[in-house]
């Protein structure tokens, strides 16, 4: 059962070129999903366009079947989606068990604990921790909102590869385990091989690619 549809979306920055050229597509629950293509093609832009921080010129983006549009974007954004940002995001004078209890609606420390950190390294400040762990962080906040959607932009950009192999792992486990929608913006092609699906955005189309 598709969780979000992209129906017909039509983009543009200044009303001449469209970045998205009525694009159309199904997001399940349960699946990895990365989104490739060169900078400025409109990438993060489709992920705001799913987050319900911007609107499309045309076209419609569904939440379960219902235009997100009609019933709020600022509801969308509250109770169906959760965003992971290549800079973390966090708020640094708080400890990463009160950055996801900001907007936790479910225990924090389970959480936490699940994407691999522990109780004292959740009671530190979050500026002692490494990019990693920040990340982790970033990622059971998401988590811990109980959204059923979360969207990743490059959330392994400013890290190394060997921790960016286990926050990609840790992604992989929220959608086949805890049935989560995945979708990740990257210029990684080691995350893409480990996505469900690859979807490139080239001149304005959303293609799908077929792993050979």
């Amino acid at each position: 059962m598709s969780i979000m549809e992209i129906q017909k979306v039509r983009y543009s920055y200044d009303n001449k070129r469209n970045v998205l050229n009525g694009i159309s597509t199904a997001l399940d629950e349960g699946k990895m999903y990365a989104i490739l293509g060169q900078s400025g093609c409109g990438k993060t832009t489709l992920l705001s366009l799913l987050g319900g921080l911007d609107s499309p010129l045309d076209g419609q983006i569904l939440y379960d079947g219902q235009d997100i549009e009609k019933t709020g974007l600022a509801n969308h954004r509250k109770d169906n989606v959760a965003f992971i940002f290549q800079r973390y995001n966090l708020i640094d004078y708080l400890t990463p068990k009160e950055n996801v209890a900001l907007t936790a609606k479910i225990s924090p420390q389970p959480i936490l604990e699940r994407v691999g950190l522990t109780e004292e390294e959740s009671k530190r400040n979050v500026l002692k921790l490494s990019g990693g762990q920040q990340q982790r962080v970033a990622i059971a906040r998401a988590l811990a909102s109980d959204a059923k959607v979360i969207l990743a932009d490059e959330p392994t950009g400013n890290l190394d590869e060997d921790t960016a192999a286990e926050i990609i792992s840790i992604l992989k486990e929220c959608a086949h385990q805890m049935k989560k929608c995945v979708v990740i913006v990257t210029h990684s092609n080691e995350l893409a091989k480990q996505a469900d699906v690859v979807f490139r955005i080239k001149k304005g189309q959303l293609r799908e690619e077929i792993s050979k």
